[in-house]
């Protein structure tokens, strides 16, 4: 049998992609990869091992049994590392399609809009982020504070935290700020009645909430004992999250009795028993730290910080697939050399391109303008920069410099949490190079004021 060329070898990733997708399954990751294309050039795990850098014993122990168990449910036989090219060549010849597997299609996908719903097929696992979240929900008394600008998956990875809390039994319960009228986030002992309140309905507990507020004793410690009362009616671990919390940053009353309230609730799982069953989760936008003028996160140095990163290369392929598209790598690194990965501007030119609206030469022409798809996702941000000149001045300076630089930490840090930049040590550079080409012409005035 000869060997399969580069090309075949190609095919039948993007068919076992393909094919792993309308199972709903996540598609081949790159180590994965790595013991497939070693197996088809007669390489022993050693050999591959040796040419990738990663122990053999990783390979073997690890990667190559996920990957024979995953081929195996897939085809329906069962696949190994000595019958693994026979059946693979065979699964490739059966395929009725063209020579570059892509996928009908289907304009079936809903316009990338707020959070992914559970079952969606766009939704991408990144899968060190996620692994550390599930990791961290389980430790007693834990704290998880999710942070990142807008439209970069914190609420969908929320419904995700909360569907894998259920598998392991946990109670749950979701408190979107956003709901909360604008008449409760004016009273500090309505806001904290409207969370108890919230909590119990949620929980589907008797309430009781006029048995345990006590004007002499003051809404937080009625809070706190209301909370102890819901946790008496639980056997199991709590899971409590707070979502959208930079809506109360902009009520100052409000702010600084809940926030020191949630890391009292913190310390507490740490000095009683049965609150260690809670699992506090605070989730905010980070782009409220430019208007509302903070220098740090409200929670610094208070459980754990998880950070939503880009999509890697990897997982930019991965979602291409899922919509139907047939890419390789170049198509992926011309992307990548415009957005950078950023999960919103990822999935809405993905989105555009299944549509069959544009193709991806075209879409990128007119990336950086404002009659590109990205123009409302720029115009946000420049309308931040525009309310505070100076901020903007050091955009500019960081966007028009042709290596990255220092600039004053307060703008940095503002920066960074509009999600604008990002640092090679202390030194800024931006984030994307689409902000880079857009706000090079746009705050043009900002700098000849400057100057």
């Amino acid at each position: 049998m000869s060997l399969p060329n580069s090309q075949t070898f190609h095919l039948l990733i993007e068919k076992l992609n393909h094919d792993l997708v309308e199972n709903e399954q996540s598609c081949l990751n790159s180590t994965e990869i790595l013991v497939l294309q070693g197996i088809w050039q007669d390489q022993t795990y050693s050999a591959i091992a040796k040419q990738s850098g990663y122990s053999v014993g990783y390979f073997s122990n690890v990667v190559a049994p996920r990957l024979w168990q995953r081929l195996s449910t897939l085809i329906g036989k069962r696949v190994t590392k000595k019958n693994s090219r026979i059946i693979l060549e065979s699964y490739l010849n059966k395929s009725t399609a063209s020579s570059r597997v892509v996928t009908s299609s289907s304009k079936s996908f809903p316009y990338p809009s707020g959070a992914i719903p559970l079952g969606s097929k766009v939704y991408i696992q990144r899968q060190s982020i996620e692994e550390e979240t599930y990791r961290g929900i389980q430790q007693a008394g834990a704290l998880l504070r999710i942070k990142a600008p807008q439209e970069m998956g914190k609420t969908s990875l929320l419904i995700r935290l909360f569907e894998y809390g259920n598998r392991l039994g946990y109670a749950t319960v979701n408190l979107d700020l956003q709901q909360a009228d604008q008449e409760i986030l004016s009273n500090v002992n309505r806001f904290l009645r409207w969370v108890c309140a919230n909590i119990t309905y949620q929980l589907n507990i008797e309430a009781k909430l006029d048995d345990y507020w006590q004007e002499d004793i003051g809404s937080g410690v009625s809070c706190t004992l209301y909370l102890h009362y819901i946790l008496e009616q639980l056997d199991t671990p709590f899971i409590l999250a707070f979502d959208e919390v930079n809506q109360i940053f902009e009520y100052p009353k409000i702010a600084k009795s809940f926030l020191p309230l949630l890391r009292s609730w913190y310390e507490e799982t740490k000095n009683v028993s049965i609150w260690r069953n809670l699992r506090l989760v605070v989730i905010h936008s980070t782009e409220v730290y430019v208007p509302l003028q903070l220098n740090q996160s409200p929670f610094s140095n208070v459980g754990l910080p998880l950070e939503l990163p880009n999509f890697s290369a990897e997982e930019v392929q991965e979602l291409a697939q899922r919509y139907g598209l047939s890419w390789r790598e170049e198509e992926v690194n011309q992307l990548m050399s415009v957005i950078n990965g950023h999960p919103a501007l990822v999935h809405l030119t993905l989105y555009h391109l299944n549509q069959g609206e544009v193709t991806l030469e075209e879409l990128l022409v007119d990336a950086a303008t404002l009659s590109g798809i990205y123009a409302p996702h720029l115009r946000r941000h420049q309308a931040k920069l525009q309310e505070q000149p100076e901020l903007a001045q050091a955009c500019f300076a960081i966007m028009s410099a042709p290596e990255p630089i220092t600039v004053d930490a307060t703008s940095a840090y503002k920066l960074y949490s509009m999600g604008l930049i990002d640092f090679n040590g202390d030194r800024a550079f931006p984030r994307v190079p689409l902000y880079q080409q857009y706000f090079q012409q746009t705050l043009k005035q900002y700098y000849s004021k400057e100057t």
